[in-house]
């Protein structure tokens, strides 16, 4: 079948939330999957420095893929194809078709591990550490982001202004990415706790 990345090189242990990742329906709202656009993406320190970027050309077949790895200075270019299907309400839905060995899932997000950007699946990636709950893992992201805003970890308090210093591309990142956690982790409290309601109810016979 082909495709790119061989074999498992991966730890178990590893999770997709510690490798960088690219966002096929964040791209869209960004109006950047047009055919002939090209352009950089970059991820930041806290501090507002690029630490790494990749170019992207969109074409007639897919998100053309060009960065060089640290490590190694390997020079990586390759194209990730694009899958849309339709939507109920009218128009379509972008989703990244994984290149990696044998997969061809459709994917919103791919990672970066190995040197390619591949679906979890691919890589072997699981969501949180198997020992820690789901909703709390994400929740305790948040909180991180907070602090390392410079504000208090509590999620009920305001949400930490801008530091001095940081770039507002930065900031305005970082909050996007702390309320998509909080939503996530609290939506995933509310299913597991669902769960143990009626699990609850079946034991004292009341469902």
């Amino acid at each position: 079948m082909g495709g790119l990345g061989s074999g498992r090189w991966y730890h178990s242990k590893d999770v997709l939330e510690d490798h960088r990742s690219i966002d096929v329906h964040r791209w869209l709202r960004e109006g950047l999957l047009r055919p002939g656009t090209s352009f950089t993406w970059s991820w930041y320190s806290a501090d507002g420095t690029t630490v790494s970027r990749i170019g992207v050309t969109s074409t007639d077949h897919g998100l053309r893929l060009s960065y060089t790895l640290t490590d190694s200075g390997r020079e990586m270019d390759y194209t990730v194809p694009l899958a849309w299907t339709p939507c109920h309400f009218g128009g379509s839905r972008p989703w990244f078709v994984c290149p990696g060995r044998d997969c061809g899932r459709r994917v919103t997000k791919l990672y970066l591990r190995a040197g390619y950007f591949l679906c979890r699946h691919s890589h072997d990636l699981n969501h949180a550490s198997r020992g820690e709950v789901r909703g709390h893992y994400l929740l305790r992201r948040a909180q991180k982001i907070r602090v390392r805003l410079g504000g208090h970890s509590g999620l009920a308090r305001p949400f930490p202004e801008r530091p001095k210093g940081m770039h507002r591309r930065t900031y305005f990142r970082l909050f996007e990415e702390a309320l998509q956690f909080e939503r996530e982790g609290y939506e995933a409290e509310d299913r597991r706790l669902a769960v143990l309601a009626e699990s609850l109810c079946r034991g004292l016979g009341l469902g």
